[in-house]
Formats: structure tokens, sequence, C-alpha cells
């Protein structure tokens, strides 16, 4: 495709990438919530089941690091691009915290964000160093995550 006609759909680079960010996150989510649901009924293995989507990621065509981190990096905090960064960010957080509170969470939102950070962690990390092993570590710190935040405690 010409320059000319990329820019006849879309005004700026800004308006590209920001495009390309809004259709990721739909498809990214999409794996996800797929991977997540391949685990079974329980929410707290779909918290688990989800990391199954980024090996998947990995074994396809390696890891390339997140797109949505990598145009964060580059794009202006006023940018489209990075509203939709954030957009996506917010959305995935969200939806883990309704699987943290399904699985039983007593804090929700704090499981849900050290589960985004295992992901966004593995993404950048398996980037860097093109080790399939990152995603095995940062499964297994979210089964220990999962169960440390369900887990309930009886106080005599």
């Amino acid at each position: 495709m010409a320059k000319s006609t990329l820019y006849a759909h879309f005004r700026t680079k800004d308006d590209l990438v920001a495009a390309y960010l809004r259709r990721t996150d739909e498809s990214w989510m999409g794996r996800l919530q797929e991977a997540a649901d391949a685990a079974g009924p329980d929410p707290a293995q779909q918290l688990v089941g989800l990391f199954d989507a980024l090996l998947a990621s990995f074994d396809r065509h390696g890891f390339f690091g997140c797109p949505f981190v990598s145009a964060a990096v580059e794009a202006e905090l006023d940018s489209k691009a990075h509203a939709a960064t954030v957009a996506h960010t917010r959305r995935r957080q969200e939806w883990l915290t309704g699987l943290a509170g399904a699985a039983g969470a007593a804090q929700p939102a704090q499981l849900a964000a050290h589960l985004g950070l295992l992901i966004d962690g593995a993404l950048a990390s398996g980037r860097l160093l093109q080790d399939r092993a990152v995603v095995d570590a940062a499964k297994m710190s979210a089964r220990a995550a999962i169960l440390a935040h369900t887990t309930r405690t009886t106080t005599a």
C-alpha cells in the first residue's frame, strides 16, 4: 500500500496507530478470553489459563513485545495512540477484576493489578530474552498470587 493511500484513510500517523491498536485490542482480548475459557469453568483456573494465550503467541512467531507498551513508549501523552493503550489496559483490568471477584478474591482489583503486571512483564521480558520460560514463570507466579488472594484465613 502506498503512503498516499494510507493517508487517504488516516490523516496522521497517530490516527493510523490508534486504529491499529483498537483492532489489536479486540483481537488480543479475544485470545485472552479464549485461553481463559479453555481452562474450564472455574474463574481461578481461568485466571491462570489466560497465560496460555501468551504461550500460544510466543509459539506462533516468537515475542515481538506488546504493541500497546511499544506505542505508549513512543506516543505523546495527549495522542490518540496513547489513549488507545490506556483504554486497552483499563478494559483488560476490568475483565481481570471481574474474574478475580468471581474467583473469590478478597480484593479483586488488587489481584487484577498483580496479574496485569505479570502479563506486561512476561511480554516485555519475552521480547527482550526471546525465552518462553518467562511466560511459564509468570503463569506460576499468577497461580501463587491467585492462591494468596483467594485463600481465606480464619482468625481465632
